[in-house]
């Protein structure tokens, strides 16, 4: 049997799949199953175990020996989550007789739903991107599971990532033994969403708290954008004191293998978000105009922080109003962070 998985979203929807290509693996274990994943996920797909190929979709013509690979396999089943032009038209080629997408497709686009034989009917507003993507599973009569949210990733990528650290001063190989100076946390402000950013003076002041007042390394990290980085250099400048730097050093993975050997993350709804959740590690996390009902990490310990309540969230809806991240007061981040790094936390970990 030969099953062709879409995913053609960003880092953070990839993610959040991988419970569901867990799920197909279990529930065919013989089958060959390739997954096409968007040119900025790529460097993902060597930690997806459970699939057997992967191509990159690059949005170009480079894409044309992508398509015609496609075409000549003759796929048993295809299923798409992410319904756009581009996965339909692969999905239209992969010639499966059964070509799962989701039944909003029939109401917001006819012409593309007339790709697909076979409908799931759900609503993504209504749900959590993790049960969303299990759900189109169920004309594959997979129902009722919930596969961890995992990324296996190579012991290579994890040494790289413990060399990085120790490059920088940071033995990260026995974790938790902060009187030898190994514990660390991740301060990962950054985001491909200006509009997701916190003001640089409160993350400065995170930072003096970590490093002065909890006697913790902090390690910063970020991505390659101009304008992320432009806000990590006033981040620096404003905390007064030196930090390690990571931002532009690592690929996806190793930053994931980062994130692994840290205490904690405290970020904005970010890729790093999901990579860290994938590692298990405990979170602070910022919200401002995303829904965390739809993106939140449930499996990892994470405290959620959005608006001026100062206190993390136990109550998720699927609609709310847009919130403004200068609402998250400094000390509601700060408190969430000696919440998660208090010895009780620990030991409930």
């Amino acid at each position: 049997m030969k099953i062709l998985l879409l995913q053609l979203k960003r880092i953070g929807d990839l993610i959040l799949t991988l419970p569901a290509i867990a799920a197909v693996r279990e529930k065919f274990p013989n089958a060959e199953i390739t997954l096409i994943v968007a040119k900025e996920c790529a460097e993902l797909l060597p930690a997806i175990g459970k699939i057997d190929i992967g191509f990159v979709a690059r949005r170009s013509f480079r894409d044309v020996p992508l398509f015609a690979a496609i075409a000549v396999r003759r796929f048993d089943c295809c299923v798409d989550f992410t319904q756009n032009d581009r996965s339909a038209i692969l999905t239209l080629l992969s010639r499966a007789k059964k070509r799962i997408g989701a039944s909003r497709v029939q109401v917001r686009a006819k012409r593309r739903s007339r790709v697909y034989n076979d409908f799931a009917h759900l609503r993504l507003k209504e749900m959590h991107t993790v049960d969303y993507n299990l759900a189109l599973l169920e004309p594959l009569g997979i129902t009722n599971v919930s596969p961890p949210l995992r990324l296996e990733l190579p012991d290579s990528v994890r040494a790289e990532a413990r060399q990085l650290l120790r490059g920088a001063k940071i033995d990260a190989s026995s974790p938790g033994s902060g009187a030898t100076g190994t514990d660390f946390i991740v301060i990962h402000p950054g985001s491909a969403r200006a509009e997701k950013f916190w003001e640089p003076q409160r993350w400065a002041e995170v930072i003096r708290h970590a490093q002065n007042e909890m006697h913790i390394p902090v390690v910063v990290t970020g991505g390659k954008w101009p304008f992320e980085r432009e806000h990590l250099e006033q981040i620096k400048s404003l905390s007064r004191s030196p930090v390690v730097d990571l931002s532009g050093q690592t690929d996806l993975l190793t930053l994931a293998a980062i994130m692994g050997e840290a205490r904690l993350l405290v970020t904005v709804d970010s890729a790093a978000m999901h990579l860290a959740a994938a590692q298990q590690t405990p979170q602070v996390i910022l919200f401002g105009p995303t829904n965390p009902f739809h993106w939140r990490p449930r499996e990892s310990p994470a405290v959620i922080l959005q608006g001026d309540s100062g206190i993390g969230l136990t109550n998720f809806v699927p609609k709310q109003p847009r919130f403004a991240m200068k609402e998250i007061s400094t000390q509601a981040v700060i408190d969430a962070m000696d919440a998660l790094l208090s010895p009780a936390a620990a030991r409930s970990s």
